[in-house]
């Protein structure tokens, strides 16, 4: 009699195991997963201070027919950018930065009334204004710091936009050179953003523009953490005529 041997295939299956330990951070630092946390959140769209209102002088230059698609909107704001309030606006956050990080009141006060009188036109004061006020107050309810309150407290003048996230940024000691960054990223954006209503630009053609300016944002964010208050100055005149004119525009959708 013959017995016949059959060959037995055993299959091993692995098994996905889970556990209920806390997810990591990737890699970050508990303090850099902090600040980058913070600064996702502050300078998020979503952060209510009314930036989607303001155009910053975009919605005139949209019907005077100097922007009219992403060439020349990408132009415009290369140069407001690189030559115009961007850059100012950056050297401001960096020297706020750097008083409130010193505690050194007297050149904070100096700081913010410079940056108060440095806006070409009454609706672009408008705009930084509010959006500073605005971001200080939120800061102060939802993320306040240690002497954060007292700091604002000793600012006998506003303290516009980009002063306010300056100082904020510092009393919770996230780094100066991502939130200058993230400020400026933030800052290209609302500008794409609204010239998206205005031309109108799809939502790629929005996109194609903000990788066009990536080259522009990191360059004058290093312009801005080596400039002087000695260095800061303008040479965008058409794009300060159309804050102006916006004031007397017709019809309107934003209030810059």
């Amino acid at each position: 009699m013959s017995i016949a041997i059959i060959p037995t295939i055993i299959t091993a299956t692995s098994m996905l195991m889970t556990t209920n330990e806390p997810v990591g951070t990737g890699g970050f630092a508990e303090g850099e997963a902090a600040a980058l946390y913070r600064l996702m959140t502050w300078l998020s769209p979503a952060f209510p201070v009314g930036g989607f209102s303001y155009s910053s002088g975009l919605e005139w230059a949209v019907e005077a027919g100097d922007i009219t698609d992403t060439a020349t909107l990408a132009d415009w704001l290369d140069a407001m950018l690189g030559d115009g309030s961007g850059f100012c606006d950056a050297t401001f956050l960096v020297h706020a930065y750097r008083a409130t990080e010193a505690v050194e009141t007297v050149a904070l006060n100096e700081i913010a009334e410079l940056a108060a009188a440095f806006v070409p036109s009454r609706e672009r004061q408008l705009e930084t204004t509010s959006q500073g006020r605005a971001f200080i107050d939120i800061a102060r309810a939802a993320w306040n710091a240690d002497g954060l309150d007292a700091t604002v407290a000793e600012c006998s003048k506003p303290l516009v936009y980009p002063v306010a996230v300056g100082v904020v940024a510092a009393m919770h000691a996230v780094p100066l050179a991502p939130t200058l960054h993230a400020f400026l990223h933030a800052l290209v954006s609302n500008w794409i953003s609204a010239a998206s209503r205005l031309i109108p630009l799809g939502q790629t053609d929005s996109q194609r523009v903000l990788v066009r300016l990536e080259a522009a944002v990191a360059a004058t964010a290093n312009r801005a953490l080596n400039a002087t208050l000695d260095d800061l100055g303008s040479a965008t005149f058409r794009a300060d005529l159309a804050s102006l004119r916006h004031e007397a525009q017709y019809t309107r959708l934003f209030r810059s």
